[in-house]
């Protein structure tokens, strides 16, 4: 049974098709992009983020993308996240964790009756919208600040959500930022 879920949302340009350290994808649709490699699909749940790889290659294949990668500001990010307090109390999301980083987000989501591809297209709407609506996002500098799809992992016991949420709520500062608190987090109770 699943109890929740930790999803992580990139940005644009966060994580390539033909990521040395592996990626979910089957192809790579930029040719750009495609004379860096194939798409280095893997199969596994698990994070490949800190696996060692050619840093230097990795960024010089971001070059190649047709917009910048982008990169939350600090402003960005707060409406971001004001954004997903919206959308989770308008909609009843029970969001166990999350963190906003310049380029990737991580949430923990509790399950509910609408897929969490569902949850996650319409948190990404709420936050792109809020970003025009302020000023902090215009589509000239990319269509959207979002990759397409997420990564999910299903959580299927209490003890793996309370490893997520821990999880999320210490990645800000593994990456040397100060720890967020979101009004919208509902701690998770087992």
């Amino acid at each position: 049974m699943v109890f929740a879920y930790h999803v992580i949302l990139s940005t644009y340009g966060f994580w390539l098709p033909n990521d040395p350290r592996g990626s979910w994808s089957d192809f790579v649709r930029s040719w750009e992009l495609r004379r860096w490699g194939p798409a280095t699909k893997v199969h596994t749940r698990h994070s490949v983020a800190a696996q060692q790889h050619d840093v230097r290659k990795r960024f010089v294949a971001k070059e190649a993308l047709l917009h910048k990668p982008v990169r939350f500001t600090g402003p960005q990010a707060r409406t971001v996240g004001q954004a997903f307090s919206r959308i989770a109390s308008s909609s009843g999301y029970k969001i166990h964790a999350c963190a906003v980083l310049p380029d990737h987000l991580h949430l923990v989501i509790g399950r509910h009756s609408y897929a969490v591809e569902q949850i996650v297209r319409r948190l990404k709407q709420a936050a792109t919208r809020a970003l025009v609506e302020e000023g902090l996002w215009s589509s000239s500098v990319v269509p959207s600040p979002w990759a397409r799809g997420l990564w999910k992992v299903y959580l299927n016991s209490a003890v793996a959500v309370q490893q997520a949420v821990e999880y999320v709520e210490q990645n800000p500062i593994r990456a040397g930022f100060k720890a967020q608190k979101w009004v919208f987090v509902t701690p998770y109770l087992g």
